[in-house]
């Protein structure tokens, strides 16, 4: 098996879904294209020719996010014709599969380059849009109703683990979107973003430079007083989730002997990963047991995890994880930038966004040696996958 690195990621900035959101006039199928030209721009030491694959998650594909999109959007983007493509479903985890199945190949030999991500425009096509689920699935007891809708399951994970209550969750939104915010003071957030031009039926063309859900300046007080769509007296709000969102992610990954040869940056190395299923019904718990599955398969532990970019479909799907694991709901490892609470979570391309934030992430500790991405999967999953920091210096003491 040959080192599977992952080179740059990028991403369009994150909009909200819907007439009003700003890519409401923009195609699906186009907001990717501008992820890949960016990865192409940023790396002309890359021949467009050595790409060996493109693959491109959408959970619902239909429209401007089907017809085998991953080979649509490489002609789009202009890569040689030459060049194949494939289009990925796993729901959430979308872009996290195109990753780790495009990296099987490169381990195995079949792939040297590929370009891997995702996108999902929620306000052409709401999630459900078009499918037709098997009455079986309910009528045989397969799973609980409440499988299928996302908010019931966040619910239910409440009432599995009550003692995480609505005030811890409103408390962990409220510190994403400030964490959220003082990233993109800084400059954290910000040079993986791709600039997309918009058109708006009254307003005309402009400039997607931004995300577009972030609230600066959420309070808890604020958090406490939305209402709970999903249950009377519930605890499942627009706060304390992430919304309904568009933007699409790309990223590079190659054979590091290739990537060396070519002369690309190496931003992480791949360590493993796994998935894992779970009762649908509890959703945001699959990220547990896909990450005990994968400690027992690479010998890590937990204490071996230095950072952990955690996508926040939930609040308390995030802390279901800390509390398994026994970190602190505000732990400075855990989402250092914020998370998709703050930013959004266009559904098949988030998975990319974690990886991305976790490379920069990675520049900036060379005493962190590894680092964890990780998030729950609609239909009962998780997904998590383990990267090693090449910049590592091996200080003593070094996660």
């Amino acid at each position: 098996m040959r080192n599977v690195v992952f080179v740059e990621g990028v991403r369009t900035p994150f909009g909200k879904a819907g007439d009003k959101g700003m890519y409401a006039g923009t195609r699906a199928d186009d907001l990717v294209v501008n992820a890949i030209r960016e990865l192409l721009r940023r790396h002309p030491e890359l021949p467009p020719e050595r790409v060996d694959e493109v693959a491109i998650a959408a959970t619902t594909q239909i429209g401007d996010q089907g017809l085998t999109i991953g080979r649509t959007a490489a002609l789009l983007a202009g890569l040689p014709k030459s060049v194949p493509g494939f289009a990925i479903d796993r729901m959430c985890a979308g872009a996290m599969t195109a990753v780790t199945t495009t990296a099987s190949g490169i381990g195995f030999g079949a792939y040297d380059i590929a370009i891997a991500g995702g996108v999902e425009h929620m306000g052409r096509h709401p999630m459900g849009e078009g499918v037709d689920p098997n009455p079986r699935i309910v009528a045989d007891k397969l799973v609980d109703p409440t499988a299928l809708v996302m908010g019931q399951t966040a619910e239910n994970l409440h009432d599995r683990f009550p003692e995480i209550t609505k005030e811890r969750t409103d408390a962990f939104a409220a510190r994403s979107q400030e964490r959220y915010a003082e990233a993109v003071k800084t400059g954290k957030i910000g040079p993986e973003l791709v600039p997309v031009a918009t058109r708006d039926k009254e307003l005309g063309w402009g400039l997607a430079t931004e995300d577009e859900p972030p609230r600066p300046g959420t309070t808890v007080e604020q958090l406490a007083k939305l209402k709970t769509p999903f249950r009377p007296h519930g605890r499942i709000t627009a706060g304390n989730a992430a919304g309904l969102n568009d933007g699409a992610t790309a990223a590079i990954l190659a054979d590091e002997d290739t990537a060396r040869e070519l002369g690309l940056p190496i931003g992480m190395r791949l360590v493993g990963y796994s998935f894992a299923g779970v009762e649908p019904e509890v959703m945001g718990i699959g990220p547990v047991p896909a990450t005990e599955k994968l400690f027992q398969r690479t010998g890590l532990s937990i204490e071996d995890i230095g950072l952990f970019e955690i996508n926040e479909a939930f609040a308390v799907q995030v802390l279901a994880f800390l509390d398994h694991f026994g970190i602190a709901d505000d732990d400075p490892r855990v989402n250092q930038w914020g998370g998709a609470i703050a930013c959004g979570h266009p559904l098949a391309s988030s998975g990319v966004r974690l990886m991305t934030q976790l490379a920069r992430q990675f520049a900036e500790h060379p005493d962190v040696r590894y680092g964890l991405t990780t998030m729950c999967i609609g239909i009962g999953m998780g997904g998590t996958v383990i990267w090693e920091n090449p910049a590592y210096n091996g200080s003593e003491g070094a996660k």
